[in-house]
């Protein structure tokens, strides 16, 4: 009767674990939540983003103007400006002027980096969500096979109760002691080195939340697996909607053009504007006044294309542009690849899961009680409990690690095409 109450206990604990199966998880949206916050890579990222927004305004504006002091004219055998005519002491003042629309093209290509740093930005974020995804999942199923063998470990001191009795009145052999000794020893040994996993996962979640890497981390049972319709369409066109990545290659072409656009005003002359103000002194012996000049000039630079450079300048952005609009359709052909074998592995571990819960399983909880009542009245060898019993902790764990895989495929699909859904 003891063996069949642990028996209907493990059945009502894996009943249960349907109630949550397609609860979101709040614990692992809080840890995410309060990973980004405090990232100090995404702190990093945004401060990059920052410097490309101030270096909007370096581009955007005229160069300063050039103040100019002078003197004209001047004899060098006195060093006297009343002497000669055309002496004169200058102050003159110039600006430079890109030709027009070169300035708001500038400001253009330094725009698109501010965009190509969000998706920079956004990319990581996707990166930290599936690491910290992956892990806590890891963690809870840890937990979950520490649960399971804490179960196996209950049920094998009861029936290493039964045997001693058995032994003590000379119906089990001292082979059968040793045997199940070892067993309990064999599921000690597990569950130490599954503590031992547990807090190192912890450790690596606090440290995302740059908190002490033994504070406690509570987690939810492992869900069964939902009913979702995933399809390879559906993956590829998500992922060119909301893949940071991939929008950050297309914003890099468009900034490539806007480059074309830019280096295309080289060919065109910017200007120097300047205005002089000459004043003189009256000469000596003279009674003509000496009129002070104002002067007003501009300066055009000529574009010549010296040995092509200008020329390359040009042939740089399109080269550029090209190399974008591969990288991103390599980028696609790697993703299409991964998105296919995540489907298969998906079908796959969905069909095992079902396999089990509707096979495997209830037949291995069937053969354990069978196995325990046969060998209290003395129909089978312990061996054959021992077998049974150790089958049915292989099964549970094969599925909670199944589920877990399967999650795990989720969170790096939902990395890969940018979307974040949902976390279970």
């Amino acid at each position: 009767m003891k063996k069949n109450s642990v028996l209907i206990l493990l059945l009502l604990i894996l009943s249960s674990l349907n109630i949550n199966s397609q609860v979101i998880d709040s614990v692992l949206n809080k840890i995410i939540t309060k990973s980004i916050d405090v990232s100090p890579k995404l702190r990093a990222l945004r401060y990059k983003q920052n410097i490309s927004e101030s270096k909007i305004a370096q581009v955007s504006n005229l160069s300063d103007p050039m103040l100019t002091f002078g003197l004209m004219s001047l004899p060098i055998n006195s060093f006297e400006f009343d002497e000669e005519p055309m002496s004169g002491k200058i102050l003159g003042i110039s600006q430079s002027v890109p030709f027009p629309g070169k300035l708001s093209a500038a400001v253009d290509v330094q725009s698109k980096d501010v965009g190509i740093n969000q998706q920079e930005i956004d990319d990581a974020t996707n990166e930290i969500v599936n690491d910290i995804s992956k892990m806590y999942y890891d963690l809870r199923f840890i937990r979950e096979s520490i649960r399971i063998a804490e179960e196996n470990k209950t049920i094998l001191e009861k029936i290493a109760e039964v045997v001693r009795i058995k032994y003590s009145v000379s119906k089990a052999s001292q082979q059968n002691l040793i045997q199940i000794e070892l067993e309990l020893t064999r599921i000690k040994d597990k569950l130490a080195d599954l503590r031992g996993k547990e807090k190192s996962n912890v450790a690596g979640l606090n440290n995302y939340m740059l908190r002490n890497i033994d504070e406690n981390i509570s987690t939810s049972v492992v869900p069964e697996i939902p009913e979702e319709n995933i399809t390879f369409n559906t993956l590829n066109e998500t992922s060119k909607l909301n893949r940071p990545f991939l929008k950050g290659l297309r914003l890099a072409e468009e900034k490539s053009k806007l480059m074309e656009h830019l280096a295309e005003y080289d060919f065109y002359p910017n200007f120097n504007f300047s205005i002089q103000y000459t004043q003189r002194d009256q000469l000596k012996n003279s009674n003509m006044p000496a009129n002070d000049f104002l002067s007003f000039m501009v300066g055009i630079n000529l574009p010549i294309d010296y040995g092509g450079k200008k020329s390359a300048k040009v042939e740089e952005s399109r080269l550029m542009q090209k190399m974008y609009a591969d990288q991103y359709e390599s980028a696609l052909q790697m993703l299409n690849k991964n998105f296919g074998v995540a489907i298969n592995n998906l079908q796959s571990l969905k069909e095992r899961e079902k396999l089990i819960t509707e096979g495997l399983l209830p037949q291995a909880e069937q053969s354990l009680n069978i196995s325990l009542t046969s060998y209290q009245v003395g129909d089978i060898d312990f061996i054959n409990v021992l077998d049974a019993q150790n089958k049915l902790y292989e099964i549970e764990t094969t599925l909670y690690n199944i589920r877990t895989m399967y999650f795990k495929e989720l969170s790096q699909l939902e990395f890969l095409t940018g979307e974040r859904k949902n976390n279970y």
